[in-house]
């Protein structure tokens, strides 16, 4: 573990604060202010996962072929472009003007600098520059979005009781100013990094894959349900976390205590994930992703007791964990390093699409009257399809 950390501390840390920062455009931290935003402009949850849901899409079109630019352009500028413009989003919600085109345009945003392009960069390049221990680099980068899960949501509890939502987003877009100085230092050396990989793929025999060839391949279609569906399930629970609360009868003072076990568990999920996937299959390894959400919705469905709070946000936050060093590794395993950012960026992008989908569908049901049970249900069997298919797809090999 030692030499790990010491092989290259420089872009560790690049890859932990990129992903950290890229927190506020993921759903986790955009649904804590669900409600300012709904009364601000007097929307139902189906229309604010409307909103929602289009502008995630629209952003996710945009992402398959912004994101594979991380293949071509250096790491530097594609990483202070999508910094300076998440930075400007935070600073534009704001000025937020009750114009619902406005909501639209800052959502998109979010989710394109923040979701989209900040988090691929992190992932893309831990996956790319650490060889044989990607799974560890994927780990520990992503440990900063974990750090983000477990204390934004606390910080955001609290400042509350002193600031309005615009203003929190204005300290947001502060801390971004503050972590450029630092995205140049840990990027410094890039040139000899990036130089260094060159040489140690040139020996092997490269396979360029372009974005149409990875849609069409066989593999790519029979993985893709498994690992694009914690993020439909798991972004529509996050999204109307606040009426899932209300439904079980639990507080927003647990919905703070459940964020902290959410975050403890998936720094578990990561610090094991990472190891256990550099040594196993990915393959094999990729069809038990799912098993920590599916019981973790079996309890939510079953019990009221603030301890089941405990455990369903715990297994939420190790499967959280998991996925990335999980799906990451499997993605270079199949396709390869050297379009790895042509197939991530296209993975990010139906992600992001899968995100988008969950918030308005889950929005309308609650809106029709039905609620965690037929949530649950749509969730359970999602999880029993995906997980079957590579098992059928192994068999059939």
């Amino acid at each position: 573990m030692k030499n790990f950390i010491l092989h290259d501390p420089k872009l560790l840390t690049y890859g932990f604060l990129i992903i950290f920062f890229a927190s506020y455009g993921q759903t986790f931290f955009i649904a804590l202010f669900n409600d300012d935003i709904k009364n601000l402009y007097n929307l139902s949850d189906g229309q604010f996962g409307m909103v929602y849901a289009l502008a995630t899409t629209f952003s996710s079109l945009l992402l398959i072929n912004f994101a594979k630019l991380i293949d071509f352009i250096d790491l530097r500028i594609y990483s202070f472009v999508v910094t300076i413009g998440l930075l400007l989003t935070c600073f534009g919600v704001y000025f937020l003007p009750e114009n619902i085109f406005f909501l639209f345009i800052i959502i998109f945003a979010l989710r394109f600098f923040g979701q989209g392009t900040m988090a691929h960069a992190g992932i893309t390049s831990m996956t790319r520059y650490f060889g044989e221990n990607k799974g560890k680099a994927i780990s520990f980068g992503n440990l900063g979005g974990m750090l983000g899960v477990m204390f934004l949501p606390i910080i955001v509890v609290y400042l509350n009781k002193f600031f309005d939502f615009k203003q929190i987003w204005l300290l947001c877009s502060l801390s971004i100013i503050l972590f450029l100085p630092v995205l140049y230092y840990t990027l410094s050396n890039q040139s000899d990094r990036q130089t260094k990989f060159q040489e140690l793929n040139k020996k092997e025999e490269k396979i360029i894959w372009t974005t149409l060839q990875v849609i069409k391949n066989k593999k790519f279609l029979i993985y893709l349900p498994l690992t694009t569906s914690f993020s439909f399930i798991g972004t529509g629970l996050m999204f109307h976390q606040i009426f899932i609360f209300d439904q079980k009868g639990w507080t927003l003072d647990m919905l703070g205590t459940g964020f902290i076990f959410l975050g403890a568990f998936s720094i578990i999920g990561l610090l094991f994930g990472g190891p256990l996937i550099d040594l196993l299959n990915p393959k094999k390894a990729i069809v038990y992703l799912m098993l920590p959400i599916f019981i973790g919705i079996l309890v939510l469905l079953s019990f009221k007791n603030f301890y089941f709070l405990i455990i369903y946000m715990s297994l939420y936050g190790l499967n959280l964990g998991i996925s990335a060093p999980f799906t990451g590794s499997l993605w270079a395993d199949l396709f390869g390093l050297e379009s790895l950012g042509t197939v991530k960026a296209l993975f990010h992008a139906i992600v992001v699409l899968a995100s988008a989908l969950s918030p308005v569908i889950f929005g309308y049901i609650i809106d029709w009257g039905f609620g965690i049970s037929m949530i649950s249900t749509i969730c359970i069997i999602m999880i029993i399809i995906s997980s079957l298919l590579p098992i059928i797809f192994d068999k059939n090999e």
